[in-house]
């Protein structure tokens, strides 16, 4: 009953959070043309991005529940990898829009209204800081994460908050601008980085978690093994992974020999909390088609 409230409770604070982002950015679209304010409309790009996040969190949260089927032996957690690789394309195509409006910006400044600005801004700490406070609390990894960046957003609006509080008093028509191409710059710099941590998981690498040799000699350093072979390591969406392998085992002179090195070998394997993991065992005697 209680993992079921938990479960629940996260569903929750999932969708309040996704809804209120959604509904904030397209309020700061809006605003940001309104107001003239680039730095505004390029964080409206930033909380698109974040509202996509949230939307497949929030889905994938009520997802992760349905169990595998016979179509999707392994569960659907891999489904967020092709969440997380839409919502980067989407957020490196708006803000190479923002770089191209600012950089124009810059080359012929246009004045802001700062008390809009400063509206927003205000909106931005309060709508951000509610919604990372709602998820501060939460248990799951979704939860955890988002909250952080959202925290990040908030750290964003307060520095377009301090902007418009300086061209309330001396007119700088570059400073929109410049801090529109500072805020995307930083989004670029996360979005490679999560996508290139995506396509690492697409092409099944290794978890960066985990060593590969040093669990290959772990499992070879067990008496009665001989060597290993075949041996696989990936991920399903970068936190439950899948490991198999082929295991050749030596001087087994009777079945309880077997099965007590068999259960010694998966025994060390409990340490790396494989979610699914597979192992074909070979004796001395044996060839491997595969090797």
């Amino acid at each position: 009953m209680g993992h079921h409230h938990h479960k629940n409770s996260s569903e929750k604070n999932l969708r309040l959070v996704f809804f209120l982002n959604l509904g904030f950015t397209i309020i700061e679209f809006i605003g940001g043309i309104y107001v003239n304010s680039i730095a505004i409309i390029s964080d409206a790009v930033h909380d698109l991005g974040d509202s996509l996040s949230l939307g497949t969190s929030w889905y994938l949260d009520h997802k992760s529940q349905q169990k595998s089927d016979s179509k999707f032996s392994f569960g659907y957690r891999r489904f967020s990898l092709l969440g997380a690789l839409l919502n980067s394309l989407i957020l490196i195509a708006g803000s190479v829009y923002v770089i191209y409006e600012a950089v124009g910006r810059l080359m012929a400044p246009e004045h802001s209204d700062a008390e809009g600005m400063m509206v927003f801004a205000i909106m931005g700490v309060i709508v951000n800081g509610f919604a990372a406070w709602k998820l501060s609390s939460g248990k799951t990894l979704n939860e955890k994460v988002i909250s952080w960046h959202l925290m990040e957003d908030v750290l964003g609006w307060a520095s377009i908050l301090v902007v418009a509080i300086i061209l309330q008093f001396k007119d700088i028509h570059y400073l929109d601008p410049a801090l529109s191409l500072v805020i995307t710059i930083y989004i670029l710099w996360n979005v490679f980085k999560r996508l290139k941590e995506t396509l690492f998981i697409f092409l099944q690498g290794t978890p960066s978690d985990i060593n590969l040799d040093e669990l290959k000699q772990q499992i070879k350093e067990i008496p009665g093994v001989a060597s290993t072979h075949h041996v696989h390591i990936w991920s399903q969406e970068g936190e439950h992974h899948v490991f198999t392998a082929h295991v050749k085992l030596e001087n087994i002179n009777s079945v309880e020999e077997y099965l007590n090195l068999k259960s010694e070998v998966l025994n060390s394997l409990k340490t790396y909390n494989f979610e699914h993991f597979t192992i074909q065992f070979e004796l001395d005697s044996e060839t491997c088609s595969l090797e």
